[in-house]
């Protein structure tokens, strides 16, 4: 796949491959973007906020689908976006409205592997996490709480930490340095 213009989301959360987040739209100008989102004229991309960035974001995002959305009581629109793929921002352009348009290439998302031995824990530990965030949970149709990349991307997405140690955890090849994070915050939080 070659590289392509994507209008761009800036957000403070983390949207990893095959994660879901909700978001509101308030803005006009965003409601546009969602607008054109959806009569096809640019894929969506979505990346983490980063000061002093050009667009202020990491220089990765992941390419979206927007698979739901609801109009709010109070006039607002809620999308469901799901990640898809990894992206490197190669180029960026702000509209007259502010709105970012990048130019983006595919990057590599992490494969698939069954989690086993002591990782197991932290595929239990999303599962406790899961009901007793039945908000977040009822995102998703399914879980794959048997996939360690599935697993630590989910992981990534929802605990508090800075941006670019996220960001540095992401970017790397596979899921076992993630994985090796989430297992030893587990295990000095059970002690």
């Amino acid at each position: 796949m070659q590289s392509q213009d994507m209008a761009l989301l800036i957000h403070d959360a983390l949207l990893l491959p095959d994660g879901r987040l909700e978001l509101r739209i308030v803005e006009p100008r965003y409601l546009r973007m969602v607008a054109e989102v959806f009569k096809g004229f640019y894929p969506l991309a979505f990346a983490m906020h980063k000061a002093n960035g050009h667009p202020p974001c990491y220089p990765e995002a992941t390419q979206c689908e927007i698979i739901d959305f609801n109009q709010l009581e109070d006039d607002t629109l809620s999308i469901i976006i799901e990640g898809r793929q990894r992206v490197e921002i190669l180029s960026a352009r702000q509209d007259k409205d502010l709105l970012w348009k990048v130019r983006a290439a595919p990057c590599h998302n992490w494969e698939k592997e069954p989690i086993d031995g002591e990782f197991e824990i932290i595929s239990a530990a999303l599962e406790q996490f899961y009901q007793v965030n039945p908000d977040l949970f009822g995102l998703y149709s399914d879980v794959h709480l048997e996939d360690a990349a599935w697993v630590s991307q989910r992981w990534l997405e929802v605990l508090p930490m800075y941006s670019q140690d996220k960001f540095k955890l992401i970017n790397q090849p596979d899921c076992h340095k993630a994985m090796d994070f989430v297992l030893k915050l587990i295990k000095s939080h059970a002690g």
